[in-house]
């Protein structure tokens, strides 16, 4: 399994070697507030802070994204990343879950307690159609995950508008099997704060119908 983890890694980086695209190396940091914490249709705190650091060069990124609640809950996760001129994007993440009972600590990665989730992430973007598939690589007790997770998600935006269709296994679902579990639409506003300063405000409606819930959140980024 670490084997798979450094192949996946190695050839992430290999990316470097391309023909860079024409953009400076930049540092941007950023917080958004959420009412509350849903990802890919699966609740999983309330109202939250959610922190993120970038750093961006051509069409390479790596960084740190991370959530902490009101009810507790944290996370604290790190991503890779190239993006193609044409679109198409790969990376990969690792999901580190420091609230989790029993598998806190950062160092330990075995099935039993470790809580890292290790995934491989593809994107393709061609004008507001938006295309990605995930995929979980190991095996992970303290996270509920069995390993070969699946992740699927199609999404259109159309001026401030974007509607999305997801759906997995694995974690992702109740019975393990391949479910609906994100369908949505999200819209964003700008909040006019001064007349040089605005807030952008994003509402989103959210169903999963394996679980059958409803989700209605909000969120203002910094």
């Amino acid at each position: 399994m670490k084997m798979r983890i450094i192949i996946a890694i190695t050839l992430l980086c290999a990316t470097w070697s391309l023909p860079a695209q024409e953009a400076e190396s930049k540092w941007t940091a950023g917080t958004d507030l959420v009412s509350s914490y849903v990802w890919r249709g699966l609740y999983l705190s309330n109202a939250a802070v959610q922190p993120s650091l970038v750093f961006e060069s051509g069409g390479f990124s790596a960084g740190a994204w991370g959530s902490a609640s009101f009810d507790g809950v944290l996370e604290a996760d790190l991503f890779l990343g190239y993006t193609f001129d044409f679109g198409l994007s790969l990376g990969v993440t690792d999901y580190y879950f420091p609230s989790i009972e029993g598998g806190n600590d950062y160092f330990d990665v075995t099935k039993a307690t470790g809580a890292h989730i290790f995934e491989l992430n593809g994107g393709y973007e061609v004008g507001g159609l938006s295309l990605s598939a995930n995929y979980v690589l190991n095996e992970a007790g303290g996270a509920a995950s069995a390993g070969g997770d699946k992740y699927f998600e199609a999404a259109y935006a159309f001026g401030n508008v974007s509607l999305f269709v997801g759906g997995g296994d694995g974690l992702q679902s109740l019975s393990g099997d391949f479910a609906l579990t994100n369908v949505g639409i999200s819209a964003t506003k700008e909040l006019q704060i001064t007349p040089s300063f605005t807030l952008p405000i994003t509402c989103s409606a959210i169903l999963n119908p394996d679980r059958e819930k409803f989700y209605l959140v909000a969120a203002v980024s910094f």
